[in-house]
């Protein structure tokens, strides 16, 4: 469980920085430039990320369970993540509706999935790495709405095209990840 809480702290800890610590981020990125300081905070988040997939392996080979969620919980997860990949894919589709309308979309997609995993699994390794990316998720996006109303952000509107953009291929990476990559790469297959 060490690595995976170490693993947190450092990769939450890092997308963390701007929540309430911008002032300085702004001093270091005059300081040291753009591309050191992004350089540096890309080897920190990798490292975070790699104690997080190293510590949750490790807690899952021996599951400590704090509840079993009923099989309801799965329909859930299932839809919770399509949502979740919908509005992942509008965080860089140009011109869509959802983005015009939520501001920060790959932030509630983290919401999302994290909660949708939540539901899913009640172990205490389930419970922390997915509790800690919804906690932080909430935490962001109020910083984020806050951020864009001190400074008059304006989004541009959307369109019914780059909207329909958005959802099919927010659909379509969740097909691919749910029927396919989620059992190669995390071990275990949704839908069988």
């Amino acid at each position: 469980m060490f690595y995976l809480v170490a693993g947190l702290l450092i990769f939450l800890g890092m997308h963390s920085v701007r929540i309430f610590a911008d002032g300085w981020r702004t001093q270091m990125l005059q300081r040291v430039g753009e591309g050191a300081y992004k350089g540096v905070y890309s080897l920190l988040a990798l490292l975070g990320f790699g104690l997080i997939i190293y510590g949750f392996g490790v807690a899952r080979e021996t599951p400590v369970m704090l509840w079993n969620p009923p099989v309801g919980m799965r329909h859930a997860a299932s839809l919770l993540t399509v949502i979740a990949f919908v509005l992942l894919a509008a965080a860089y589709v140009p011109r869509n509706g959802i983005k015009a309308r939520v501001h920060h979309p790959m932030v509630l997609a983290v919401k999302a999935w994290a909660l949708g995993h939540l539901l899913a699994n009640g172990s205490v390794a389930h419970v922390l790495l997915f509790g800690a990316f919804l906690a932080w998720g909430v935490v962001n996006f109020i910083a984020a709405r806050r951020r864009d109303r001190a400074t008059g952000t304006q989004y541009p509107a959307g369109t019914l095209a780059g909207t329909a953009v958005a959802v099919v291929v927010g659909v379509a990476a969740w097909a691919v990840f749910a029927f396919k990559l989620h059992g190669l790469l995390i071990g275990i297959r949704p839908f069988g």
